[in-house]
């Protein structure tokens, strides 16, 4: 078995990435929620805000279920962990970065990958692509609202809207001093409404349109499973969505400003697509004398 690692990120939401095509390097059995806690682990492990396996969809034994008929079309599937291990749809950061993988690493041609190419995630199939200019989008899918919800953070009430986009979210325009807000303690929610738990994103609208946008926004967002993060691609998404329904209407293009750095959204009646960077920033082996510990 290979130890080799990579570590990389989309906007600083950063992630432990496991080149693994053939399904044999990182089976199941030694990727388990310890082993991904293990690595994400800032101070004792590698960091990262959760785990990326990239695997053809053919060796992971969920994909015929998430997929269904997409299955043949979907080479490879992006095994995506949060960093407490447990299972995660999708993320919009995260399958960018997957992509740059795929091409740094000799997986995929660039120049193949300018009109998109479909990639397994647990959300379902997701299109991504390769830019010119060196930024990566992602064909989203499209944001589900599903109801209204809040959250209680510190004692204080946030209203938002509930939106799937393969994964939960409680989307909260806010006039709060964001940088005030303590996110290290997670937002307490309506468990009714979200089973399965929700990422919580707190949103300041900082102008209802600016050049070559109908919004501009930024965002702090609370990850289930993971705790605050840098930056979130499905939490920009959503937040996108929220914010251009509270202007009036649920189409149009976001900036939006993530602690991490800047995404930009473009939400249409069909589907949502989502642009940024992703960067690798190092490779290495893990070492025996830590996988002993």
């Amino acid at each position: 078995m290979s130890n080799r690692v990579l570590i990389g990120h989309g906007t600083e939401n950063d992630f432990v990435v496991l080149p693994d095509p053939d399904g044999v390097l990182w089976p199941e059995s030694r990727l388990d929620a310890a082993m991904v806690a293990r690595l994400c682990e800032r101070r004792a492990g590698l960091g990262g805000d959760g785990v990326l396996r990239v695997v053809r969809s053919v060796h992971v034994p969920d994909a015929p279920a998430v997929l269904g008929d997409d299955l043949a079309r979907c080479e490879w599937f992006m095994d995506h962990r949060n960093a407490d291990g447990s299972l995660a749809e999708m993320c919009g950061n995260g399958i960018r970065l997957f992509l740059h993988v795929l091409v740094t690493e000799g997986l995929l041609d660039r120049s193949a990958c300018t009109d998109g190419v479909w990639v397994g995630t647990r959300g379902g199939p997701r299109r991504v692509g390769a830019g010119a200019d060196g930024v990566y989008w992602v064909d989203m899918g499209p944001a589900r609202e599903f109801g209204s919800g809040s959250a209680e953070l510190a004692g204080r009430r946030f209203d938002g809207l509930a939106v799937s986009m393969g994964n939960p979210h409680l989307a909260c325009l806010t006039d709060a001093d964001l940088d005030a807000l303590d996110l290290a303690t997670p937002p307490r929610f309506d468990a009714a409404l979200f089973p399965e738990g929700v990422n919580v994103e707190l949103i300041t609208v900082l102008r209802a349109a600016s050049e070559g946008a109908d919004a501009h926004i930024r965002l702090r967002v609370h990850e289930r499973g993971v705790g605050e993060t840098r930056s979130c691609g499905t939490g920009a998404c959503a937040a996108a969505y929220a914010a251009l329904v509270a202007g009036g209407t649920s189409a149009g293009t976001v900036v939006v400003d993530v602690p991490g750095g800047r995404l930009t959204v473009d939400v249409g009646p069909d589907t949502t697509v989502l642009r940024g960077p992703a960067v690798v920033v190092a490779a290495g082996e893990l070492t025996p004398e830590w996988l002993a510990g």
